[in-house]
């Protein structure tokens, strides 16, 4: 959808873009690229998948040990409140990702999120995620947006934003970006110690979208 086709879309439903972008800047302030606490040493870490059927959103969240053994799955469901506009996802599935996080009897010291985010132009969903829960987060995907890419590392606007991470021959690489709370280079180290080949994502996202289509099978009859 082009910029154009989102903003009369986003004049229809009374959204504000500029505001919007004037609070993701200011939220982005809070970010931070050190690690926040030893990694090495944790023992839990999550994972969110998002499904979306009709108007419906469905966040899905898995926990693991070190070892990728499962401790516990949680979900939530809710209504679509906000339009797909590219640069303003978390808005749309941040919500019911926090509702689904707030199911958990155990909290994950770290958490794996599809998408964006420091590689965001102001604000990505996993740096909002963080922001908001104050856990901290990786981003990753196999979409190379508008990086530029030197060896491996991603440049966004000059600034180093991440990591390429060659998970599996012949795929797409993954873009590993830290959302906030852990650095460029251990958000990278953790997503290549997470991968079991031959798959070519990280062992609990692997798990989390599973959950994600089993109770997407489930509630709605379908995956995806």
């Amino acid at each position: 959808m082009d910029s154009a086709k989102e903003e009369e879309i986003a004049k229809k439903l009374g959204i504000n873009l500029e505001a919007l972008k004037k609070e993701q800047a200011r939220l982005s302030k809070e970010i931070t690229t050190e690690d926040s606490v030893d990694f090495e040493s944790i023992e839990f870490i999550g994972s969110m998948s998002n499904v979306i059927i009709g108007n419906k959103i469905l966040s899905a969240i898995v926990v693991v040990d070190r070892k990728m053994e499962v401790v516990e799955e949680r979900f939530f469901i809710d209504r679509v409140r906000f339009p797909y506009i590219a640069e303003f996802r978390s808005y749309r599935e941040l919500p019911t990702m926090i509702r689904a996080c707030e199911q958990l009897e155990q909290r994950p010291e770290l958490v794996l999120i599809e998408g964006l985010g420091i590689n965001h132009s102001r604000l990505g969903e996993a740096s909002h995620f963080s922001i908001s829960t104050g856990i901290p987060s990786i981003a990753i995907t196999d979409n190379p947006v508008e990086f530029s890419i030197d060896g491996d590392k991603i440049y966004l606007k000059e600034r180093e934003v991440g990591r390429v991470v060659q998970s599996k021959q012949g795929s797409k690489p993954l873009f590993v970006s830290p959302g906030s709370g852990i650095s460029i280079e251990t958000s990278a180290k953790i997503v290549r110690s997470l991968i079991r080949p031959p798959h070519k994502l990280p062992e609990v996202m692997k798990l989390a979208r599973k959950y994600a289509k089993k109770i997407s099978k489930e509630v709605f009859g379908k995956e995806d």
